[in-house]
């Protein structure tokens, strides 16, 4: 079984792999189901060791399934757990201290997991993140939970995470990032490079959007990949961000770990830039 190649670290120096499996859109239909476990086994048996659901995804559809293919993976000796790093989130109106106990234990049962390696919050609500990172610590005390990060935070926000007295410990920020969504780059990323802030880029691909894209096609041709492998090694080439993009199909699942491998040639990465340009002044933090 081929392990993850590329890793990056949290704030506290913890390794996790690079690349991992967004289960976004998941577990939202009955008919789907079974396909989308035989998706995560076959992920989880090419060598994904990270995967990304949320209490959001589905209703909870999304980490029903993802604990049965877990739950099946396990008992065929596919994966072990402890090889492997979870992340969920909580939704911004079950962020109260308790609400995020609650939400958590509901995530946790869903899943059929003792413990999640990473829990974030989703995106900014009405609660005050005192109450929330009061939520988190509960649960790290309990040692149901590892870190602690959030989900589509700009930098005023992350300014003022970071301003209480248990901001500093924000494991990740996942945010919407790909050669599409370049506003990152203006000022959230370099800041929280400062920090030593791990970025995690969601929908890196721009929803498939950048499959048929002649600017990437060209790219991809100079190096025998798809234009999907292009995208993803545009952004798993900084050091500092993890990719999480969606993948059912067993030809995607293959592309995208492959792109890990990927090394883009300045000339590369200048005419991608040509196309798509870096931001010159600040921008709204993209969301979807």
């Amino acid at each position: 079984m081929t392990p993850p190649l590329l890793m990056r670290h949290l704030t506290d120096g913890t390794a996790i792999p690079a690349l991992g499996l967004g289960t976004w859109r998941m577990g939202e239909r009955a008919d789907t189901q079974a396909a989308e476990i035989l998706a995560v086994r076959e992920a989880l048996r090419l060598g994904y060791r990270l995967i990304d659901t949320a209490e959001m995804y589905g209703e909870g559809g999304a980490e029903t399934m993802l604990g049965m293919a877990l739950r099946q993976a396990f008992a065929a000796g596919e994966v072990q757990r402890e090889q492997l790093t979870v992340v969920s989130k909580v939704y911004p109106h079950h962020a109260s201290t308790q609400g995020v106990v609650q939400a958590y234990e509901r995530s946790l049962r869903r899943l059929g997991l003792d413990s999640i390696d990473l829990y974030l919050l989703h995106w900014r609500g009405d609660e005050p993140l005192a109450h929330t990172l009061e939520g988190f610590a509960r649960l790290q005390a309990r040692g149901l939970i590892r870190h602690w990060g959030v989900s589509n935070f700009d930098v005023s926000d992350m300014v003022e995470l970071l301003a209480l007295p248990a901001g500093p410990h924000c494991a990740a920020n996942q945010v919407y990032y790909s050669l599409g969504a370049r506003g990152i780059e203006f000022d959230l990323l370099p800041w929280q490079r400062q920090r030593g802030i791990p970025t995690m880029a969601y929908s890196p691909i721009d929803q498939g959007a950048l499959n048929d894209h002649p600017a990437l096609y060209a790219v991809a041709a100079r190096h025998g990949v798809s234009a999907a492998q292009v995208a993803l090694a545009w952004v798993l080439r900084q050091p500092d961000v993890i990719a999480i993009p969606k993948a059912v199909h067993s030809a995607h699942l293959r592309d995208n770990f492959a792109a890990q491998t990927l090394q883009l040639t300045p000339a590369d990465l200048q005419q991608l830039d040509s196309v798509f340009a870096p931001p010159r002044g600040k921008q709204p933090l993209a969301m979807i």
